[in-house]
């Protein structure tokens, strides 16, 4: 990995002498017509809203001009020679700076930088701010509608939170909340399904935003087959954060199959196997349900605590 920081234009702002009160984080790849336009709107965003910040900009193993792009614009550019996915980009972006909070934005042109100061406002009381797309993801294709209908939903009744929008790449986060789930959030695109369900499942504040999306700049990294990872990922991170919400009803659906079995049985008279292990099955379920549900709650203790 090769690093390439100008101090003296880091940010490109008067408000860099100061200390930064966040730290924007840009990954790009493959983004050489959009990235310079999105690091001038952040800028000019930031200096007339006169908040102090630093910009890093996260190369990730582009083919085309975007790192020379990045580089001309004088901001910190982390530079990997090889495609690493969006996740590790960002992870690599928050690990240089040292802001209190942490801002991430997508290079490709379709996030309003304009929402940024409010969005920091909101942050005084949110662990986590999302720029919420909501009805203005008009150019999604519609054969994703579906999938994404099905992924927001699942997400929101296992997290015990509405999410109106999984996985938006507009966010303004506390550093101390972000960096707790570090060790858990994925290099892949799945970074911000992860971030968003370890934060509603810990308890934290998460506020969405309404922001305008507009008409990317060259094509999308998403593949089909990331609605099945998203999907895998949603239940391994409510087993690890929730598992009554995935272990309750399961065990509800053996003992109500056990007990409908068993009535039926009885009206002829002949109680059979499949309604014991039913019922037994419930038991079971919940009893590791309720093991999980404990080394859960011992893992999300804050730090410090005994």
């Amino acid at each position: 990995m090769m690093r390439t920081v100008d101090p003296a234009t880091a940010s490109g702002t008067a408000a860099a002498s100061a200390a930064p009160a966040i730290s924007v984080v840009i990954p790009a790849y493959n983004e050489e017509n959009a990235v310079i336009p999105t690091i001038e709107r952040v800028r000019q965003v930031l200096n007339d809203a006169n908040i102090p910040f630093e910009l890093v900009v996260v190369n990730d193993g582009s083919k085309d001009g975007t790192a020379a792009a990045a580089k001309s614009t004088g901001v910190h550019v982390v530079d990997f020679p090889h495609n690493g996915g969006y996740g590790r980009a960002l992870k690599a972006g928050i690990a240089v700076t040292k802001a209190p909070l942490v801002a991430i934005i997508d290079a490709d042109g379709t996030y309003p930088p304009e929402m940024l100061p409010q969005m920091i406002e909101m942050a005084a009381y949110n662990q986590m701010v999302v720029g919420d797309r909501g009805a203005a993801m008009k150019g999604v294709p519609m054969i994703r509608k579906p999938a994404k209908w099905v992924l927001n939903n699942l997400a929101s009744y296992l997290a015990g939170h509405k999410i109106t929008d999984l996985n938006s790449g507009l966010r303004v986060f506390q550093r101390p909340e972000l960096e707790r789930f570090i060790h858990l959030l994925p290099n892949a695109f799945s970074f911000t399904t992860t971030i968003t369900l370890c934060m509603l499942a810990s308890g934290f504040n998460v506020s969405y935003l309404p922001i305008s999306y507009g008409k990317r700049v060259g094509t999308s990294k998403i593949k089909a087959v990331d609605f099945f990872r998203f999907m895998m990922l949603v239940f391994r991170l409510t087993v690890y954060f929730q598992p009554l919400r995935i272990f309750m009803p399961l065990g509800a659906f053996l003992f109500l199959l056990g007990v409908g079995k068993a009535v039926y049985d009885v009206y002829l008279d002949n109680l059979s196997e499949t309604a014991v292990f039913g019922m037994l099955g419930a038991v079971v379920v919940w009893s590791f349900g309720l093991i999980a549900d404990m080394m859960a709650r011992m893992q999300l203790r804050p730090p410090g605590t005994r």
